[in-house]
């Protein structure tokens, strides 16, 4: 494979591993002692938010003032990252179909530089991909507490990128790869390229609808994956 430079940036739930219902539960948990109601978390939407937007979604929709949102969500944030912590089993960490070969080969690979671009609040991306010892390659990325906007994420995550390397990515040499409609569109703004993973909840039907330049179905075939995310430079 041709070294080229590329900046690989990997959403984290539904796309590198799944953490059961631990974090939902530990959530709703939360927002009831800060809020009194976990608001309408069955059915809700996750995909593609972060959780800052997740928790303030739910506490709208349960009726709860914009005022009392702002005051008191950094303390629910901040007592769900400590139970995240405390209670999120490695059993209960799966990761998806071809991961760890395909990151272990990605690493390898010259010119390429890997990220996370992901809703989690940075803490509860380290301690998620913890269990998998997948953080040894991630030494960056933009998170939810970072922003609440995901759209606002691509170009941070570019700029750390820089700091780190100090190689400018720039366009195609973008690659945003995710399981949701958001991680498709969050980098059209800066023009880069979207691969979809259709491991997620996400019904394939519609990640295909949100036109990626690439859908996979998992990372279990490593080569095709390369080519995928490489956009062609595979071979």
């Amino acid at each position: 494979m041709s070294p080229r430079n590329r900046l690989v940036l990997f959403d984290i739930d539904g796309t590198l591993l799944s953490a059961s219902s631990v974090p939902a539960r530990i959530l709703g948990e939360v927002l009831s002692e800060v809020f009194g109601t976990p608001g309408g978390m069955e059915g809700f939407d996750y995909s593609g938010k972060t959780d800052p937007q997740i928790a303030r979604e739910l506490m709208r929709g349960a009726g709860v003032g914009e005022e009392q949102i702002a005051r008191a969500l950094p303390e629910a944030l901040s007592r769900y990252l400590e139970r995240l912590a405390a209670r999120l089993a490695p059993e209960h960490v799966k990761a998806k179909p071809g991961v760890g070969p395909l990151l272990d080969r990605l690493a390898a690979e010259p010119g390429v530089t890997l990220g996370l671009l992901t809703g989690n609040l940075e803490r509860g991306a380290r301690i998620k991909l913890g269990p998998l010892d997948l953080n040894r390659h991630f030494s960056f990325g933009a998170y939810g507490s970072d922003s609440e906007d995901r759209y606002t994420l691509p170009p941070l995550a570019v700029e750390r990128a820089y700091a780190r390397t100090g190689v400018r990515f720039v366009g195609q040499e973008v690659v945003i790869v995710g399981d949701s409609v958001h991680d498709v569109l969050c980098g059209r703004s800066i023009g880069v390229r979207a691969v979809a993973v259709s491991t997620g909840p996400t019904p394939r039907s519609r990640l295909l609808a949100s036109g990626p330049d690439a859908l996979l179905d998992d990372f279990s075939d490593t080569e095709a994956a390369l080519r995928a995310l490489l956009n062609g430079a595979a071979g």
